[in-house]
């Protein structure tokens, strides 16, 4: 029996890319800062002390990754642990740092082409845009129009927009258009409708994303978003690794927004979760019901949104650990002949400037019983762990990629 489990650190990047200077990143190192903020003391708190503590991921090879991707040790994390997995960082071709474009390379599809974005003025985005999305969706208008982190615009604008019935429309260095809106008083079915109006008005733009971005709370002091966020996305340019397996008989388990971010393309069967620890319970029940040639491909967003966008460097610290700790509950659970890779779509080093992804390498690091320990170095492209899956499957291959032995 062939089952591969695919988890996705979303954003956790170790090291800066070549280009990163193209999008501003130069020096990010999402992995290896927060290393360093915990060996220096900067995230002892009530959760966590002292340096980070990452025994398993270390094992399997996540500290040799960084290593490799800087060049150097990284303070901070103990490389004395033998390796168990098989490690090294891959380097995106795609020309952007978002979300769709790193899962589709990994998959086998890399972005040619940037995104439509929206400028950093404000009001951001076009006025015709706006006005069509008002008279569409019937709005009495819209709040916002900027760019902004999401947690701090719903709580700017959030007892406006209650007021107002107003939806709260805002973006990113991403190609998105997200908009917030309050699930009682606005309602999470009025807020996936005029969602859907505006990915409709935002595809000639070459938007990748319209974001549902639901909360709930009646101050400032208390409004948080809701598990219940919905990516809508444009479909991946090409098939994927997701849509090549599924085609020849096997099936794609989508745990946490990966069905969002494929557009359900290729996917089987969809599950979520509330946050990182209930998006692992769902991947792991979801393992014990697999059966042959199946592919459960899980997205843990907590790093990237509670913590990496909102520059938590010690939030981030601590759902690191909490992640290691459950390894081994994946790993008993784990057949003979069963693949598991662990990596990421991105950076948003916490510790960086702004709010934004960070253009940054990911760890490439595959483990199971068959895997033997080996540094397989540099990959010059996320398309490596799509074709070195769609090996393992025994599937057509995929039209990027170079299959890594390991």
């Amino acid at each position: 029996m062939r089952r591969a489990i695919i988890l996705v650190m979303d954003s956790l990047g170790i090291g800066a890319s070549a280009d990163a200077n193209l999008y501003g990143d130069e020096g990010a190192n999402t992995l290896g800062h927060i290393a360093q903020a915990c060996f220096e003391g900067k995230c002892d708190n009530e959760q966590r002390k002292g340096v980070l503590r990452i025994p398993n991921l270390t094992r399997l090879g996540l500290a040799h990754a960084l290593e490799a991707s800087c060049g150097k040790p990284m303070k901070g994390i103990d490389e004395s642990i033998q390796v168990q997995g098989a490690y090294g960082y891959a380097v995106e071709q795609s020309k952007d740092k978002d979300t769709p474009s790193g899962h589709w390379e990994m998959a086998g599809v890399p972005v040619p082409f940037a995104w439509g974005t929206f400028p950093k003025s404000s009001p951001c985005f076009p006025q015709p845009l706006i006005d069509d999305f008002i008279n569409l969706a019937k709005l009495p208008g819209i709040l916002g129009n900027c760019h902004d982190s999401g947690t701090e615009i719903i709580k700017r604008l959030g007892e406006e927009h209650i007021k107002t019935g107003q939806p709260i429309c805002y973006t990113s260095a991403d190609s998105v258009f997200q908009i917030a809106a309050h699930e009682k008083y606005f309602g999470l079915d009025e807020l996936m409708r005029i969602c859907k109006i505006a990915k409709g008005l935002t595809e000639e733009l070459n938007i990748t994303r319209v974001i549902a971005r639901p909360f709930v709370g009646e101050s400032p002091e208390d409004f948080i978003r809701t598990a219940n966020r919905r990516d809508l996305t444009t479909p991946p340019i090409e098939p994927t690794l997701l849509d090549k397996l599924s085609a020849q008989g096997g099936k794609v388990i989508s745990v946490g927004k990966i069905n969002d971010i494929f557009s359900g393309r290729g996917i089987s069967k969809c599950v979520k979760g509330k946050n990182n620890m209930e998006l692992f319970d769902a991947m792991l029940d979801e393992l014990k019901r697999a059966g042959d040639n199946t592919l459960v491909f899980a997205n843990f967003v907590d790093f990237d949104s509670h913590f990496g966008h909102r520059r938590n460097v010690a939030g981030y610290a601590n759902a690191i650990e909490e992640f290691d700790k459950r390894i081994p509950e994946l790993e008993a659970l784990m057949g003979e002949n069963d693949i598991a890779l662990i990596t990421a779509d991105h950076g948003c080093d916490p510790t960086f400037k702004g709010s934004d992804h960070t253009r940054e390498h990911v760890p490439v690091v595959f483990f199971g019983q068959n895997i033997r320990p080996k540094n397989i170095g540099k990959r010059h492209s996320f398309a490596d762990m799509g074709q070195t899956l769609a090996g393992y499957f025994a599937i057509e291959p995929l039209a990027q990629g170079t299959l890594i032995d390991c």
